[in-house]
């Protein structure tokens, strides 16, 4: 048996699914981007007169999609510590995952503490965003929906 998550904290999906699904121990989350769950805007994003993408900060949608992570950890009861496993897409691997990688940094320091990670280039995602996780967290107790852990 499984519980579908949802949370208000985090975007709505772009498709007919849950932000996450717990299923036992281990809670695997839909892909998650960087758009902003108030407004549905993505930050970063630069567009021309005409509303066409012209360009995108990368930092600023890494830190929005791990604002968003965060949100649906916290949501399902679980926290950073608890992510054994990330999915990255990006849509420019050449310019952008320096970039990437030091955001990581920021959020894993610790390598014995960090979650496996693999790093895909692909060409494009479903809305207009540069970066997209996926990620599997394994819940080592159970904590109530909402609280948090560091």
């Amino acid at each position: 048996m499984s519980q579908a998550v949802r949370t208000g904290n985090a975007p709505k999906p772009v498709g007919l699914y849950p932000h996450a699904r717990r299923v036992g121990d281990l809670l695997l989350l839909s892909g998650i981007g960087p758009r902003d769950a108030a407004s549905n805007a993505i930050p970063g994003n630069v567009h021309d007169a005409q509303g066409r993408l012209i360009g995108y900060d990368i930092q600023l949608q890494c830190r929005s999609v791990f604002a968003n992570v965060r949100a649906v950890l916290e949501a399902s009861g679980a926290g950073w510590d608890d992510l054994v496993d990330v999915t990255v897409y990006l849509t420019d691997m050449a310019r952008d995952f320096a970039a990437y990688n030091a955001v990581w940094a920021e959020y894993f320091p610790d390598i014995d503490r960090a979650p496996c990670r693999t790093t895909l280039g692909i060409v494009a995602l479903p809305t207009p965003i540069a970066i997209e996780l996926k990620c599997t967290a394994h819940l080592k107790t159970t904590r109530p929906p909402g609280a948090a852990t560091e």
